[in-house]
């Protein structure tokens, strides 16, 4: 009987149990999700979390008993450095086993179990847009900044070329009024002159007679 017995032993010796475990977790790790039966992926899920937490804190310790369990550097090193920070945030569960039906040759049921943090579907967070800048649209920027500068400097300069000339015309009526009145005034002292003589004149003449 096996009253308290928790561990599955899916039908293997011991050795071979832990020697498909290790290689499917190494695969896990490798691609995120593989496709396997339910009581494997639930025993594989029980195999790899705790190694996932290990891998939280990057040491020489933990890369080493890591690798007891898994013989493979590239999958250590891929836990460590791709895997961990992605989990950090995450208290435990970094897998999801969803069920995907039934095997056509013996019925088995199967499923896919994946790392949570890398299914794009299922995150909330939006992946963030990268924007390219190239060398060629600031240049175009600033060649259009300076054209722009140029502009107002130009126009700034014809309103000033403008109010100068409008001033040097003032200016000018302004001298040729002031002569013109000048002139306008001896010629009616003139006219006045011109006018009290025939007067005098007759006057004179009166008092010639008389």
């Amino acid at each position: 009987m096996r009253h308290g017995n928790k561990i599955n032993h899916l039908g293997r010796t011991s050795a071979h149990r832990k020697a498909m475990l290790s290689n499917m977790a190494s695969s896990l790790i490798m691609h995120k999700r593989i496709n396997t039966t339910v009581a494997k992926a639930k025993s594989l899920q029980t195999y790899i979390e705790p190694l996932i937490t290990k891998s939280k804190t990057d040491d020489t310790h933990n890369r080493r008993i890591v690798f007891k369990y898994l013989q493979d550097k590239e999958a250590v090193t891929e836990l460590f450095r791709e895997v961990a920070p992605k989990v950090a945030d995450r208290p435990g569960g970094y897998t999801r086993i969803i069920k995907t039906g039934f095997r056509l040759g013996d019925g088995a049921d199967t499923a896919m179990i994946e790392l949570v943090d890398f299914n794009e579907l299922y995150t909330t967070a939006k992946p963030e847009k990268k924007t390219r800048r190239s060398r060629r649209g600031t240049a175009k920027k600033q060649e259009v900044e300076a054209e722009k500068v140029e502009e107002t400097k130009a126009e700034e300069t014809t309103v000033e070329e403008a109010e100068a000339e409008a001033q040097m015309q003032e200016t000018a009526t302004e001298e040729v009024a002031e002569p013109q009145a000048e002139t306008t005034e001896p010629a009616t002292e003139d006219t006045s002159a011109d006018d009290q003589t025939p007067e005098s004149s007759a006057e004179g003449e009166n008092k010639t007679e008389a």
